[in-house]
């Protein structure tokens, strides 16, 4: 039986507003968050933002955060829900195939998902979009696309148990409503 711990994926370059709200939104609402990476050790994040007069996105050091677990760690039966953090780390860690097997196991058992950003390259690799729609960034409706999902340019995004936004600034729109699917399957869970 899960026990209200809830997965954050993140590696090298995830985005910190991506990775740090949700995470803190996940302590306020009683749920423990985990972060989980290709290894169990302290990670950068970046700060994105495209500036005025720019028509690609900045990037600088944000904070870092340490890793609870590694993917190879991973029990999807130990884990309520799962959420892919933005920022370029999921072009990187999306093959990693612990990371894929987690992923396919969260989406067949229909718990809480959550994605912002770049977020979506996860789960689209491992094949689990398919018929979906998903808010994510722009420059990464090709991925979503060609993966057989659907593109949606809204803020919050809600297909079952999916949960979506297009970047950081979507975090007060997606973000509460993920914490109440989460609500509502612990109770499920409880009952």
């Amino acid at each position: 039986m899960p026990e209200g711990k809830v997965l954050i994926i993140v590696g090298d370059a995830a985005e910190t507003l991506d990775t740090m709200y949700p995470y803190y939104r996940l302590v306020e609402a009683g749920f423990t968050p985990v972060v989980a990476a290709p290894e169990k050790r302290l990670y950068q994040m970046v700060l994105h933002e495209v500036k005025p007069g720019w028509t690609i996105t900045k990037e600088w050091e944000g904070y870092t955060i340490q890793a609870d677990i590694a993917f190879s760690e991973i029990n999807p039966d130990d884990y309520i829900g799962i959420f892919f953090s933005g920022g370029r780390a999921p072009e990187y860690i999306r093959y990693d195939k612990d990371l894929v097997a987690a992923t396919k196991a969260f989406f067949a058992a229909n718990k809480p998902i959550a994605s912002v950003c770049h977020g979506v390259e996860i789960p689209a690799y491992a094949d689990c979009v398919k018929g979906r729609r998903m808010a994510t960034v722009p420059k990464c409706k090709f991925d979503l696309e060609v993966c057989g999902g659907t593109f949606v340019n809204e803020p919050c995004v809600i297909d079952d148990n999916l949960i979506s936004g297009r970047t950081f600034h979507d975090n007060g729109h997606f973000v509460g409503p993920w914490i109440k699917l989460l609500e509502e399957y612990t109770k499920k869970a409880t009952a």
